[in-house]
C-alpha cells in the first residue's frame, strides 16, 4: 500500500468507533515484558506500530521505545517517542545495524508477499543476543476468514512456517506457540478448558457481540527468537 492507502486503511479498519482504544495493548505489552524478562531501559523497535498502542504500552513498562511504519499515526498517543516512516515492503528499516535490544511486531508479517525481506531487516537492526518477538494470525484457526476479512492479508503462517522463516533468516532459539488474546488466561492458564468449551459449543454468531467468544475461537501465533552473538 502507498501512504494514502495506508492512511485510509487505518482510518477505516481501525477507526475508534469500531475498534476503540482499550487497555488490552497495555496488558499485552506488560505480559510480554515479564514473560520474556525484559528490563527497564532496554531499547525496543515496534515494526509496523500502527496506532501506537502496543508501543505506548512497552514505554509504560520502562523500555526505550521507537516505532516505524508507513505512516506516523502513532505520534498522537506516543508523545516524545521517535516514530519514523518507511515502506516496510521495499525499504530498509531506517536504523543502523545492531541498534536495538528487542524488535517486536504484531499483525504485520502476514501483510506482505515477501515477509522474509522484513524479517531479514529486523534481524539486521537487532543487537547480537537481542530478542525478536513476532505475532501473526494462525492459519489453522483463521483459514476461513484470513483473506476475506482483511483484503491486505498476503501470506498466512502456521507454527512451522513462522519457525522456518525465522531460522532461515539467521535467528536461533526459535519458539512458536499458540496465543489466546484473553488476558485472564495469561495469569490463570488452568482456565483454558473454559475457553475450549466456548470454542466448541458457543455458536460463531456470538463472536460479533462477545470478545470472550471471539478470542476463544481464534488464536495468534507468538514467536520469540534470538540473534546469535556471532
Amino acid at each position: 500500500m502507498n501512504e494514502s492507502q495506508e492512511n485510509n486503511y487505518l482510518s477505516v479498519v481501525y477507526n475508534e468507533k469500531d475498534k476503540p482504544y482499550t487497555r488490552y495493548p497495555d496488558k499485552l505489552a506488560r505480559h510480554l515484558f515479564y514473560k520474556y524478562k525484559m528490563q527497564p531501559g532496554q531499547s525496543l523497535l515496534d515494526v509496523g506500530c500502527g496506532r501506537g498502542e502496543l508501543l505506548n504500552g512497552f514505554v509504560h513498562c520502562g523500555l526505550k521505545g521507537c516505532g516505524v511504519d508507513q505512516i506516523d499515526m502513532a505520534t498522537s498517543i506516543c508523545p516524545g517517542v521517535e516514530i519514523l516512516k518507511a515502506n516496510l515492503a521495499n525499504d530498509s528499516l531506517p536504523y543502523g545495524d545492531n541498534s536495538f535490544d528487542i524488535v517486536f511486531s504484531k499483525s504485520v508479517l502476514e501483510h506482505f508477499y515477501y515477509p522474509e525481506k522484513l524479517v531479514s531487516e529486523m534481524h539486521r537492526v537487532l543487537k547480537p543476543g537481542g530478542l525478536m518477538i513476532a505475532m501473526t494470525p494462525d492459519w489453522k484457526h483463521e483459514y476461513k476468514t484470513f483473506f476475506f476479512n482483511d483484503y491486505t492479508h498476503r501470506t498466512p503462517f502456521t507454527k512451522i512456517s513462522l519457525r522456518d522463516i525465522l531460522l532461515i533468516n539467521g535467528f536461533n532459539n526459535v519458539e512458536v506457540s499458540y496465543f489466546k488474546q484473553l488476558p485472564f488466561l495469561w495469569s490463570m492458564p488452568y482456565l483454558l478448558p473454559l475457553s475450549l468449551l466456548i470454542k466448541w459449543f458457543v455458536p460463531p454468531c456470538f463472536s460479533k457481540y462477545s470478545k470472550l467468544v471471539k478470542f476463544s475461537k481464534s488464536a495468534m501465533l507468538l514467536s520469540r527468537a534470538v540473534k546469535p552473538l556471532n
